[in-house]
Parts: structure tokens; C-alpha cells; sequence
């Protein structure tokens, strides 16, 4: 009988000892989980997932969130090499052409899309233009550049702006 009664306080104690130390355990512990986001900027939905370490006992999060501000590479500059519209080719046209030296400054390479910011007769607008680039600039490399080239004439049949100016170009975020 005694030996059944040890048997008991042993595996009693062994009990407690695993129920105590779980417990202390999952205080302790924690894990990296990615969160999935999409921002919507014109209409065009882009994904930009996020991680963040939280404590093991909080499940995983599988439903894409709704951002409101799209997420903006930070360090980021630009250089306009060529910014050239042209009202009127003389082939019933107007042209826009342009070479901006997109700078990532970080130690990272990145992707995602820039946009630009244009004064057109007096009103402002912001787009991509990444659709219709010749060379979009999708990623950056880490401390490195791409220059975005965009070439484009456009039929005047509907009318065409007199000017077109370039206020700021910022890069946006994507996975």
C-alpha cells in the first residue's frame, strides 16, 4: 500500500511540476507572426504584410487587414534628370517624358511603386505611372537607385493640358 500511496505523491508532484512550469513557460515565450494588410491607393489594391512578436498563446492572424495610409519607404529621395512635357508634337499629340532617379538611402532593398505628384494647368494630381513605364522601378535595391523612364504621346483629339509640372515623388510599400 505504501508503495502505491509513493507512487501516487510522486506522480501528484510530477503533475505539479508540469502544470507550474507551463505556465511559467508561456509567460516567457513568445513568437513572430506576420500580419497580413492591403492598402487600396486608385482604385488598385496592394498587399504590404507586417510581422510582430507576440506571446505564444495568441493565434495567428489569417484575415488581410485594411490599412488606412500606405506604408512609405522612409530615407527616400529623388532626382529629376528629365521632366519634358510637350503641349503639341505638331503630329496631333501632346508628349510626357520623363527620368527620375529614385534613391533608397537604407540598408534594405525594398519593393513597391513610386508616386508622383503633378501640377497640371493649375490642378494637382498623383499617380504611378507604373503600368506605363518603361522602367517601373518595382524594387529598390539596398544604398542603391533605379531611374524610372517614361515615355508617352497622347492624342490631342479630347484635348490636352498646356503644362505639367512635378511637385514630389514618394515610394509606396508592397510585399
Amino acid at each position: 500500500m505504501k508503495n502505491k500511496v509513493d507512487q501516487l505523491l510522486v506522480l501528484l508532484l510530477i503533475c505539479f511540476l508540469l502544470v507550474n512550469c507551463s505556465e511559467n513557460g508561456d509567460e516567457d515565450c513568445t513568437k513572430t507572426i506576420t500580419i497580413p494588410q492591403f492598402y487600396i491607393v486608385n482604385g488598385q489594391t496592394y498587399s504590404y504584410d507586417t510581422t510582430q512578436e507576440v506571446p505564444c498563446h495568441l493565434p495567428d492572424i489569417e484575415e488581410p487587414q485594411q490599412i488606412d495610409s500606405p506604408p512609405v519607404l522612409e530615407n527616400f529621395t529623388y532626382e529629376v534628370i528629365k521632366f519634358e512635357y510637350t503641349p503639341d508634337t505638331g503630329n496631333n499629340t501632346s508628349r510626357l517624358q520623363f527620368e527620375i532617379k529614385l534613391i533608397n538611402n537604407n540598408n534594405i532593398s525594398v519593393n513597391g511603386f513610386p508616386y508622383l505628384t503633378i501640377k497640371s494647368d493649375g490642378l494637382e494630381f498623383s499617380t504611378s505611372y507604373s503600368s506605363t513605364a518603361n522602367e517601373p522601378c518595382l524594387s529598390l535595391p539596398a544604398n542603391s537607385f533605379c531611374i524610372m523612364t517614361f515615355d508617352q504621346e497622347s492624342s490631342l483629339d479630347l484635348g490636352a493640358p498646356n503644362s505639367m509640372e512635378l511637385l514630389n515623388v514618394i515610394y509606396y510599400l508592397t510585399n
